[in-house]
């Protein structure tokens, strides 16, 4: 007797737990696919794949952008800067010229540099000596950039940027001479880098920041 009641009271546990189990899968079954199908359909809307870049916006390291410094006074110093020495403050070339505007010792000591080693390691320093060759070059020149100042010389238009860039490449006298002979006296540098050269590739800035002083000195380093 008590076999049978063992029994029979085992069976419905066993038939509940079996269907509560069925139950139970089903549901996490239902859930599991519920997931899958709503991640699924997220899952359309991305996109992992990177779509090939059009040639027009493929990367150029010449197109890093810079301030926009137009035809200012900066915009002139920086250009010859990176002329004479790609903006180098401690190259010296072959012949002797230094810095990042490659003064010779001779300019230098004319606006009162005499100490080379701290001028190759001191950036303002350098800064000042172009300013203040630039002052005294343009009091030399004054007379010439006003005679000949929107001028076409040799298909070259003469500005006052031009001459001041092309006196410091040759020297206020050779300048001179360019234009006075109506471009047929001209110089190069031991580079071969004409005189004509620069009053094209510089004008058209303004200068106007320069001051014309006879007697130009780097008195303050810090002045840029």
């Amino acid at each position: 007797m008590k076999k049978k009641v063992a029994k029979f009271s085992v069976l419905p546990v066993v038939g509940a737990s079996i269907f509560f189990y069925s139950f139970s899968t089903r549901e996490a079954q239902d859930l599991t696919d519920a997931v899958l199908e709503e991640f699924k359909t997220v899952n359309e809307e991305l996109s992992f794949e990177v779509p090939h870049a059009p040639d027009a916006v493929s990367f150029d390291p010449q197109l890093r952008s810079y301030p926009e410094l137009g035809k200012s006074y900066v915009a002139f110093k920086e250009a010859l800067g990176f002329k004479e020495s790609g903006g180098d403050y401690k190259v010296i070339n072959e012949f002797g010229y230094m810095g990042k505007y490659q003064f010779g010792r001779g300019t230098l000591k004319l606006i009162g540099v005499r100490d080379t080693n701290l001028f190759l390691n001191s950036p303002d320093l350098q800064e000042a000596a172009f300013y203040a060759n630039a002052s005294r070059n343009k009091w030399i020149l004054r007379k010439d950039i006003k005679q000949f100042q929107d001028k076409v010389i040799n298909g070259i238009k003469i500005t006052e940027s031009g001459i001041l860039a092309a006196a410091h490449l040759a020297g206020p006298g050779n300048v001179k001479k360019f234009l006075r002979s109506n471009g047929t006296n001209s110089f190069s540098d031991g580079f071969g880098t004409s005189i004509k050269h620069y009053f094209k590739k510089f004008e058209g800035y303004d200068t106007s920041f320069v001051v014309p002083d006879r007697k130009a000195k780097v008195n303050n380093p810090s002045v840029i």
